[in-house]
């Protein structure tokens, strides 16, 4: 099993994921290649000692990373994951979805279920409460390089400015998703779980994997008006998943 012990483990680990997605034509490598620019954003801000903590934040970020990595490893080779990341993996089959719902679904799974138990599993206890601070920093990376792919996208598939006018300075995000929400979900999540464990623990975590895989369901299903809206983008967005890989990972 995958088990990534520091941060360039973990980049190590995209890296071979990428090279996979590209090997194998599959859109998995589109929330990949934007990981890993959110784990070298994050070593670069540990270096920058911009964090309280920064070994208990590489501590969690190899947490959290782990909880992507093994679900990967786990859909990959026919093994059992969590509802919610195999919804998001499934996906990357349908044609029909535009880039930015996959980056979305990957962000969804991600934050709302695997940040709250990375960060329960880094600080368990009364020991959460020290984290918020860090926590809240991570969020801050995640929804700065999401908003920068966003523009990224926009700049290279023009109709996808009209999704970026609907959603400019709202809270709610494009496609029913907002990663504010996602942000406060996940921390009173990771509370809530550093003070259970045993049987309490998986019981709340199998309710929250039920609840992402909802929204990831709205996500890919996100109603008849932004089904129209998004139309002209998945027309005029390139068929070749490589090249939009390597987009996404420059």
């Amino acid at each position: 099993m995958i088990k990534a012990q520091t941060l360039p483990d973990v980049i190590a680990h995209l890296d071979n994921i990428i090279d996979w997605s590209i090997h194998h034509n599959s859109r998995i490598g589109y929330f990949a290649s934007l990981y890993r620019q959110m784990t070298l954003a994050v070593k670069n801000e540990i270096g920058n000692k911009r964090f309280v903590d920064g070994g208990r934040m590489e501590d969690l970020d190899v947490n959290f990373a782990n909880r992507y990595l093994q679900a990967w490893e786990a859909y990959t080779t026919g093994q059992k994951c969590s509802n919610a990341w195999c919804a998001a993996f499934d996906a990357c089959n349908n044609s029909s979805l535009v880039v930015l719902q996959h980056l979305i679904l990957g962000i969804n799974t991600h934050i709302n279920l695997d940040l709250g138990i990375a960060a329960a599993q880094t600080c368990p206890g009364e020991k959460i409460y020290a984290l918020q601070s860090d926590f809240e920093s991570i969020n801050n990376i995640i929804a700065s390089l999401s908003q920068q792919v966003q523009d990224k996208l926009a700049n290279i598939w023009f109709p996808l400015r009209i999704l970026k006018k609907i959603s400019n300075k709202k809270e709610e995000a494009v496609l029913n998703f907002s990663i504010n929400t996602a942000r406060k979900t996940s921390w009173a999540n990771g509370v809530a779980l550093a003070m259970v464990q045993g049987a309490a623990q998986s019981d709340y975590i199998n309710l929250m994997d039920n609840t992402v895989e909802s929204v990831a369901n709205r996500i890919m299903k996100p109603g008849f008006f932004v089904g129209l809206l998004l139309r002209p983008v998945n027309w005029m967005e390139s068929k070749d998943v490589s090249k939009i890989i390597k987009i996404l990972n420059e």
